[in-house]
């Protein structure tokens, strides 16, 4: 008997990407193409090419043009403020909460019908959770404007249910070649590579769940594509990493020691101490997609 994830999976379809242009979103592309799916990039700004659409999610009438003229049998919305020391409080809320209910109010405007949407938030919302593995039953409690804008952005999509089949993820620490330098493992791996004496850095010992983005591109087109609906589901390895372990395994890569320095000015008020996911429910609901090693992801960025 052939699932229903076998069947969609074997007739793929139009997919709308938002932040296609982002650290996510080429991987994200690469992964649904290659499954045979047709990838409209919606992109701010004027389409560099064929097969984007300018999209401006904080404007209503502009998703609802866009929907209705490419008319997605999907949707995968990455398309966020998603440094979480960004400046502009209100900015979270006017583009992770209100550009998404555009993006649906958008698409029931226009009449698309979707046969799911993928909608990412983040594992920022469980906030300084640090009872062990943290399950998707963990209740929430967020800790700054980006954790608190995602978990009103999952509320708000919830309200959706009834209309559209949607799978929340949300995505714990990952990152590869092209994630922005201000994030942290790309700042570390850059000053390596550059061989600087020093590094400035904030809480060593603060542990996350990192994963590779060529792992998550893939657990979110088997998400995409599996038969499961209305699910808030993690996405992450299970396997914590502190600052320090990291430092330790560049200084392995690139062959030398650097100096750490704690720079006060990083340690925010506010941080979330450790973040470890469980990955029970994903493995049940995509299947068992393999850990890539950080080690292995590190070098990889080392080398690019």
């Amino acid at each position: 008997m052939v699932s229903p994830s076998e069947i969609r999976a074997s007739h793929p379809g139009r997919v709308l990407l938002t932040g296609a242009n982002g650290f996510t979103g080429r991987y994200v592309r690469a992964e649904l193409e290659a499954a045979g799916h047709t990838v409209i990039d919606a992109v701010v700004g004027a389409p560099a090419g064929p097969g984007q659409v300018m999209l401006d999610i904080t404007s209503l009438d502009n998703c609802g043009r866009v929907m209705d003229s490419v008319r997605p049998d999907y949707l995968v919305h990455l398309a966020a403020i998603s440094f979480v020391g960004h400046a502009d409080a209100e900015a979270f809320y006017r583009v992770n909460v209100i550009g998404t209910l555009n993006l649906f109010q958008g698409m029931a405007d226009a009449g698309v019908k979707l046969r799911r949407a993928l909608v990412a938030s983040s594992a920022n919302v469980y906030g300084n959770a640090t009872a062990g593995v943290i399950a998707e039953t963990q209740t929430p409690c967020p800790v700054n404007h980006y954790a608190v804008s995602k978990l009103a952005m999952e509320h708000m999509v919830r309200t959706w249910a009834d209309r559209v089949p949607v799978v929340i993820t949300r995505p714990f620490n990952y990152t590869g070649v092209g994630q922005a330098p201000h994030f942290l493992v790309p700042k570390i791996v850059s000053h390596f590579m550059q061989r600087a004496p020093v590094i400035e850095l904030g809480n060593l010992d603060v542990e996350r769940d990192f994963s590779d983005v060529r792992r998550v591109a893939a657990i979110y087109r088997r998400l995409l594509e599996s038969d499961c609906e209305n699910e808030i589901v993690n996405v992450c390895s299970g396997r914590p990493y502190s600052l320090r372990d990291i430092v330790k395994m560049m200084q392995q890569i690139a062959g030398y020691e650097i100096e750490v320095r704690v720079n006060p000015a990083f340690v925010r008020q506010s941080e979330v101490k450790t973040l470890i996911g469980s990955v029970d429910k994903l493995n049940r609901l995509a299947g068992d997609v393999p850990v890539i090693p950080l080690d292995e992801t590190l070098r990889w960025m080392a080398t690019a």
